[in-house]
Parts: C-alpha cells; structure tokens; sequence
C-alpha cells in the first residue's frame, strides 16, 4: 500500500494539532511553575532557617502537622510523627543552642504531574553552636517531600545522610 505525500502531510498536521492542543490543555492545569518553585524553596528554607530567631511558630507551620511525617537524620534517630517532631523544641530552644549561618547547594526540585507533590534534593551546611562549642551539619545530603495543603507547601518528609567516601 502506497501512502500519498499529502495523506502524510495531513496526518502529520492532525497530529500536531492533537499534540499542541494536549500540551496547552496540560500548561493550563499546572500552576504557575515559577511561583511554585519558589514558594516550595521559602518552604525548604524556613524548615532550616527557622533556627536563627528560633521561631518555633515558623518551623511548626511548615511542617506536616500529622502522624504521617517522617524524618530520618544520621545515624538512628527516625522522628514519626508530628508530635515526635514536637520534642526537639526541648532542644533547640534551649540557650546553649545557637544557629549561626545555614547554607543550601545545588538545589533541585521537581513536581508531581497534578502539582501538588514536590520533592527536592540538596547539599546542606547547616552550621551551629552547642555550648560554644560547633555542632555543625556540612555536606549534608539533605532530600525531602512537600505536599500543598490548603494552599501552602509543608514538608511532609526529610531525610539527612552523610556521605561516606
């Protein structure tokens, strides 16, 4: 069977038609990309930057405030729960903790296809005092989930490793 030119011309059209059509319908149910990103950065951020001014009010409204947070950091310690996530006030509210500086590398995000998923992947410095003494986080792999609820993006799950050369 012989096609035409033109039978190819037509289909190739059709489908770029088809193509244009779902692409655009996609662009207009995602939201705006750029803002996106950049409230799911504010969001990473103040989980971290919080810290400084231990503005606990900050850091408890970017957290998931349910049984399913999760956050694993070096070592053992595995925090389920909002409520887990709760008893390091204790700790960092004391005064013999104290934020200096943080620093966040290579940033990456992505989005889930309905937008309302985001996770990320970072290299952290997350640098500290414990009694005048440094109790610093470098190099810090540091990736995460966030979620959008009721209109803001809250960290759902993080994990921090070291890398072992």
């Amino acid at each position: 069977m012989r096609i035409s030119t033109r039978s190819t011309a037509v289909v190739l059209i059709a489908a770029a038609v088809v193509a244009a059509a779902c692409q655009r319908q996609r662009s207009t149910m995602r939201p705006d990309e750029q803002t996106e990103r950049a409230s799911v950065e504010a969001a990473i951020r103040a989980t971290i930057g919080w810290a400084k001014d231990k503005d606990f009010q900050l850091l408890f409204s970017t957290i998931a405030n349910d049984e399913d947070y999760l956050e694993v950091q070096p070592g053992k310690t595995v925090t389920r729960g909002f409520e887990q996530f709760r008893q390091c006030e204790k700790f960092f509210g004391s005064p013999d903790f104290r934020a200096v500086r943080y620093e966040i590398q290579d940033l990456k995000i992505d989005f889930s296809r309905s937008g309302d998923v985001a996770w990320f992947y970072c290299v952290l410095d997350d640098i500290n005092e414990w009694k005048g003494k440094p109790a610093n986080w470098e190099n810090t792999r540091w990736t995460g989930v966030l979620e959008k609820r009721d209109g803001r993006w809250v960290m759902a799950q993080m994990h921090f490793s070291f890398a072992k050369e």
